[in-house]
């Protein structure tokens, strides 16, 4: 079986699988309705970033007994620029954290560009948010990260980045 697995909160990360399932003609899933991912022979991974890890992506990866002989794709989606080569840097070090070594080196990785809603956050991620951005506001301009700069510029917005062109370079690996 091939397909594509994702977690989203919002729904970026879902619109992002959605369009994927409809170029490559896999069925789109949330992780969590997904049983056995050993099924898999070809599994793209969508996942939003989300308190310093990708949404689902250690839940999912951990039933997974083997690598060999299929192909698997992860694909962060957040707000931080993924052409900044810090921010990519960063993501890739959370998911070394979120991810055995084996499933980390035979995947293909890509970042995507997602978006955020203030007004559509839960209460709890509000007060994360804002509790974030009060500490990154007090750091020395020359201590924030891209990343850091592109929380603080969204701060309290509704901002999209999606862009479904950058699926291309996923759909080529699955085709």
């Amino acid at each position: 079986m091939d397909g594509i697995i994702y977690g989203s909160r919002y729904g970026t990360t879902r619109r992002y699988a959605e369009e994927l399932a409809r170029r490559t003609g896999l069925e789109a899933r949330p992780f969590g309705d997904v049983d056995d991912i050993n099924e898999y022979q070809t599994v793209a991974y969508l996942g939003a970033l989300c308190a310093g890890g990708v949404m689902g992506m250690k839940k999912t990866f951990a039933k997974l007994a083997n690598v060999q002989g299929k192909i698997i794709v992860i694909a962060t989606v957040g707000v931080a620029d993924p052409t900044n080569e810090q921010n990519t840097n960063s993501i890739k070090q959370s998911m070394a954290r979120q991810l055995a070594p084996e499933v980390l080196s035979h995947a293909h990785i890509f970042h995507l560009r997602g978006g955020i809603d203030y007004s559509k956050l839960s209460l709890h991620h509000r007060a994360m948010m804002s509790l974030l951005c009060k500490k990154a506001r007090s750091l020395p301009e020359e201590e924030q990260t891209a990343e850091v700069r592109a929380m603080l510029e969204t701060y309290g917005k509704q901002v999209d980045f999606t862009d479904f062109n950058s699926l291309n370079q996923i759909v080529d690996v699955l085709a």
